[in-house]
């Protein structure tokens, strides 16, 4: 079992955006990866998310330079690529392979009573994490339960369609408030909302500073 205090969290960035960023370092890998690099391609929020993942995977040292598992794993093809993400999801990822129930029947649950037991995370982060660690592995080509495959498909699924139903709404309210017409002369309507965003405080914890980059991202995405 993992020091639960630890800081680092396993990942719970997209997989899509991970992958991304693994693509374009098939051009060059710098020498360091730091926000001077990647801060144009990605957001505060998902950049941070990023690292972190990069180095919980052994991909990058605490500096930011590039491991030798990184430059091999860039620079693999089909199944010399599969083997090497096998060998990174299993260093990586122990206390689910070598953990107290077997990966290749366990439940959804019971992957979150793992999680939980290790790190100090909430429902939310854990469910990303999970998430990212299925996709990881899949890619990986290890064999993992199929309820908990099924599971996960079934909450993409949901999530897909909810998320297509709070677009539409947050679209009409976006709309609505254009059209209101007691907006003081002069003040943005833009600007007003953001002003009702709650303020960023350092001292919050990790997770609350990553939900609330998430949010203030989302924000700036629906504004017209």
């Amino acid at each position: 079992m993992v020091d639960k205090n630890r800081r680092t969290l396993p990942p719970y960035v997209s997989y899509r955006s991970f992958w991304n960023f693994l693509d374009r370092l098939s051009d060059a890998v710098p020498a360091r990866i730091d926000r001077s690099y990647w801060g144009d391609k990605f957001s505060g929020s998902t950049g941070t998310q990023l690292m972190s993942a990069l180095k919980y995977l052994g991909l990058i040292d605490e500096g930011g330079v590039p491991t030798t598992t990184l430059y091999n794993l860039v620079a693999a093809r089909d199944f010399q690529r599969d083997e090497i993400m096998a060998q990174i999801a299993r260093s990586s990822y122990g206390f689910f392979f070598d953990g107290p129930v077997d990966y290749k029947t366990a439940t959804y649950a019971q992957f979150e009573d793992i999680l939980y037991a290790n790190f100090k995370v909430n429902a939310d982060v854990a469910r990303k994490c999970i998430k990212f660690f299925i996709d990881f592995a899949t890619d990986a080509r290890i064999p993992l339960s199929p309820f908990i495959i099924k599971k996960t498909r079934k909450a993409r699924t949901a999530s897909a369609s909810k998320k297509s139903r709070q677009k539409s709404s947050n679209h009409a309210k976006i709309s609505s408030v254009h059209d209101e017409q007691n907006v003081p002369n002069g003040i943005n309507v833009d600007k007003l909302l953001i002003d009702k965003f709650p303020g960023f405080d350092p001292s919050w914890p990790d997770e609350i500073k990553v939900k609330w980059f998430d949010a203030f991202d989302e924000l700036l995405k629906r504004l017209p």
